[in-house]
């Protein structure tokens, strides 16, 4: 590839990080941009966070993965039972974000359709990209769901996979976790911290907390 591979961690609705990081690294044509899932819930403005994720994909090729955040949401439109669990989850706040009467109604169809299109791994010839964790000794393509989305670092720490690729994450907030068989770029935005972007060919770090002020950057 030409241009950079750049992984950004979970966003949580705060679009204003999002801008600001995207600012930072001004994405280019020629670049790869991976958003390792949990785009919405909990911040302010996951409205604002899909639609910047939608112009941005027309400014480079932008690689969304599914989150357990955006599981939760997309299951509201299947399951009855699992508007309860989104809104606890920070839901309320998305519903928010597209209008006070909380209406699920309010959301666009071109949003459900971009949240359904988000992939659950992405993998090159050296790395591979999920939300949350994975098994060492499984293809990718045979991982269950719920470790790609929903099983923390703290739970479960992973040996090195089977194809000895780097495994990129997010899902697990906290520093820059950069071990020699996965990273992880969750660093707690959502919960006070900061928005993470990395090249994940050089490893540079751009950072900036959920107001989008640059944070001096994690090496």
């Amino acid at each position: 590839m030409t241009g950079r591979l750049i992984a950004i961690g979970d966003i949580h609705g705060h679009v204003l990080a999002l801008q600001g990081l995207l600012g930072l690294f001004g994405p280019e044509p020629d670049d790869v941009i991976i958003t390792l899932g949990d785009v919405v819930n909990r911040g302010p403005d996951s409205r604002g966070v899909i639609e910047t994720l939608l112009k941005l994909q027309e400014r480079c090729q932008l690689i969304p993965l599914l989150g357990n955040h955006e599981e939760m949401m997309i299951d509201i439109r299947h399951d009855k039972y699992a508007a309860d669990r989104w809104r606890s989850h920070g839901g309320t706040e998305t519903l928010l974000s597209y209008g006070t009467n909380l209406a699920v109604d309010n959301i666009p169809e071109t949003h459900w359709q971009f949240l359904e299109s988000f992939r659950s791994y992405h993998e090159t010839d050296e790395y591979i990209f999920t939300h949350a964790n994975f098994i060492w000794h499984t293809t990718m393509n045979q991982q269950p769901a719920a470790l790609l989305r929903w099983t923390s670092l703290e739970d479960t720490e992973p040996r090195p996979h089977i194809s000895g690729k780097t495994v990129i994450l997010g899902h697990t907030p906290g520093p820059i976790r950069n071990r020699r068989h996965y990273r992880c770029i969750d660093t707690g935005c959502g919960f006070g911290g900061r928005l993470t972007a990395m090249n994940i060919l050089t490893g540079r770090c751009w950072q900036v907390n959920e107001s989008g002020i640059r944070q001096d950057s994690a090496k």
